[in-house]
């Protein structure tokens, strides 16, 4: 009796490839403690990308959907970076470097001064941030990112590019 016929065996072999490739595609996603944590851990951390957005953040979620669960981006990111999100109101404290970030009531909602502090006071959403290895910040960029701008932006930080040449020359704008 034969355990695998030709047919049986390619659905098997199908659905495996179709698992890892889905496994693929997950970006891991930390909060701010367990990211500073496993970035003291490491004998050779990794940068910290953060992604700042609220719940109300239509251009958030398609990011989410459109950009981070994109196969090549979320294998780049996950490979480079400890992957942050970060509530611009989130309501719990937030310890780094000796201070303590709180939630600021302020209009209707209010903002996160950890979210204020790295996007320099310019509360807009969706606004990435990269942090080298040390924990100093990059640079935010705002706005919406369609997943091969995106990528080219990160593997501007990741691939340390940003050490050797600027934006505009590395991007093509500097001509």
């Amino acid at each position: 009796m034969k355990l695998f016929t030709p047919t049986l065996y390619s659905v098997v072999l199908i659905l495996l490839f179709s698992v890892g490739g889905l496994q693929a595609q997950e970006v891991e996603w930390m909060s701010w403690q367990q990211a500073m944590a496993q970035s003291q851990a490491d004998d050779t951390p990794k940068k910290v990308f953060i992604d700042v957005y609220t719940d109300w953040c239509g251009w958030c979620k398609k990011m989410d959907k459109d950009t981070f669960q994109n196969p090549e981006v979320a294998q780049y990111m996950s490979d480079n970076f400890y992957m942050v999100k970060l509530d611009g109101e989130g309501k719990e404290p937030i310890e780094f470097r000796g201070t303590t970030y709180k939630f600021v009531p302020s209009g209707r909602k209010g903002y996160h001064e950890l979210a204020a502090a790295l996007l320099k006071g310019r509360l807009s959403y969706p606004t990435v941030v990269f942090m080298d290895e040390d924990l100093n910040v990059l640079s935010p960029v705002p706005g919406y990112q369609k997943p091969a701008p995106f990528l080219n932006i990160a593997r501007y930080f990741g691939d340390n590019i940003y050490k050797e040449q600027d934006w505009k020359t590395y991007s093509g704008q500097g001509k």
